[in-house]
C-alpha cells in the first residue's frame, strides 16, 4: 500500500511540475492569440491568457501524470542516474503525444475531428513533452548532486585514528 502512495504522490509531484512549466507557454499563447481576436471578442486581453495558462497547466498536470506512468512502466525500477536524456525525451515525447491524442479525441481544445490544428496540437504536446521530461531529469539530478554534496559535508572531519597512523607509517610494531 505504501508503495502505491509512494506512485501517487510521484506521479502528482511530476504533473504539479509540468503544469508550472507549460503555464508560462499557454500566457505566451494567450498573448498571441489574444491580440489577434480581442477585435471581434468580447474578452479583454488578459481574460484570454488567463483561459490559456489555466488550459495549459491542465494539460501539464494530466501530461506529466501520464508521462510518469509511461516512465514507470518502461523503465521499471530504474534510477533517474541509469537513464539517459536522449531516452527520457522520448519517453515525455509518447507521454505528451498520448496527451494531444487524448485531448483531442476527448473534444477538450473543441477542436473536434482529426485536423491539421489537432495535429498541430498533438505535436505541440509530443515537444513540449519531451523538453518536460529532460528538464524534469537535469532537476532530479541537481537534487540528487545536491543531496550528495550535503550527505559528504562532514566526510573532512573523518580521518585515521592515532593507532591506524601509526600501523600505515610501519611504526605500529
Amino acid at each position: 500500500m505504501r508503495e502505491w502512495l509512494r506512485r501517487i504522490r510521484g506521479a502528482v509531484g511530476m504533473g504539479v511540475t509540468w503544469a508550472i512549466g507549460w503555464s508560462p507557454v499557454g500566457a505566451l499563447l494567450g498573448l498571441v492569440m489574444g491580440v489577434g481576436v480581442l477585435a471581434g471578442s468580447g474578452f479583454g486581453l488578459g481574460t484570454i491568457v488567463a483561459r490559456y495558462v489555466a488550459l495549459f497547466a491542465t494539460l501539464g498536470f494530466f501530461g506529466g501524470t501520464i508521462f510518469s506512468s509511461v516512465v514507470r512502466i518502461a523503465e521499471g525500477r530504474r534510477k533517474f542516474a541509469e537513464l539517459s536524456s536522449g531516452r527520457f525525451a522520448a519517453w515525455g515525447a509518447l507521454g505528451g503525444l498520448i496527451l494531444g491524442v487524448l485531448a483531442v479525441t476527448a473534444g477538450i481544445l473543441g477542436l473536434g475531428g482529426l485536423t491539421p490544428l489537432t495535429a498541430t496540437v498533438a505535436g505541440a504536446a509530443s515537444l513540449l513533452g519531451a523538453g518536460s521530461a529532460a528538464g524534469s531529469l537535469a532537476l532530479a539530478r541537481r537534487a540528487e548532486d545536491q543531496a550528495l554534496l550535503e550527505a559528504g559535508s562532514g566526510i573532512d572531519d573523518v580521518g585515521l585514528s592515532e593507532d591506524e597512523t601509526r600501523e600505515l607509517l610501519g611504526d605500529g610494531g
